[in-house]
């Protein structure tokens, strides 16, 4: 009961968060969102993470009753500012030493939320190699992934303070695993399967 009631103010804080945030990002980044339908379904969201404009981009382009459970890493809780938007919107793992419970807590989480956000990625930095979390979160699911590109045209991230680009959200159809392993080379270990697939996954995103 205690699980339920807090699930139900976290979806309410959400709403009306992401109500907030529109009145922001819509006309900061002259907002445009292809693929709305897509989110039909019971998913997990995938996208790169270029800024951290890409949390309230995403949450605004998918509306305040689509509620995105992010994955976030447990120093975010030291912010004052920061603690309570982390309490709202996501789950939190420790990205640095990554251990059975944080996975055990995120699979609850995403059990739990009709759409779960990943960012394969896990960190701003460019050239970062992508984990393979997400996949692994389908497997266990058997969710399907929805890549989202998030495309701007301007410098983004935005430079500050009055250059901020012109951002199109494209959600793409939702994909299974199978539809990444076609053409799998044959004798990969499980490591080197997790890792062609995010490879092709972050791919795709790309091409959406």
């Amino acid at each position: 009961m205690r699980t339920r009631l807090a699930e139900l103010a976290r979806s309410f804080f959400y709403a009306a968060l992401a109500v907030l945030l529109t009145l922001l990002v819509w006309p900061l980044f002259r907002l445009r969102v292809r693929g709305r339908r897509n989110l039909r379904v019971r998913g997990i969201v995938v996208a790169r993470h270029r800024s951290y404009w890409d949390i309230p981009i995403l949450g605004v382009a998918c509306g305040p009753f689509r509620r995105l459970n992010f994955l976030a890493r447990n120093t975010l809780l030291r912010h004052p500012l920061f603690a309570p938007v982390v309490w709202g919107l996501a789950t939190v793992i420790d990205r640095e030493d990554f251990r059975r419970e944080d996975f055990r807590r995120a699979l609850q989480a995403a059990d739990r939320a009709r759409l779960l956000c990943v960012f394969p990625e896990g960190t701003t930095k460019a050239g970062s190699v992508p984990k393979s979390g997400a996949l692994r979160f389908a497997d266990r699911l058997k969710r399907p992934l929805i890549p989202v590109n998030i495309v701007a045209r301007g410098p983004y991230p935005p430079r500050y303070p009055l250059h901020f680009p012109r951002i199109e959200v494209r959600i793409g159809k939702p994909l299974q695993i199978d539809d990444l392993q076609q053409g799998l080379p044959q004798g990969l270990s499980r490591s080197e399967r997790y890792r062609v697939l995010a490879d092709r996954l972050m791919a795709h995103v790309d091409s959406v």
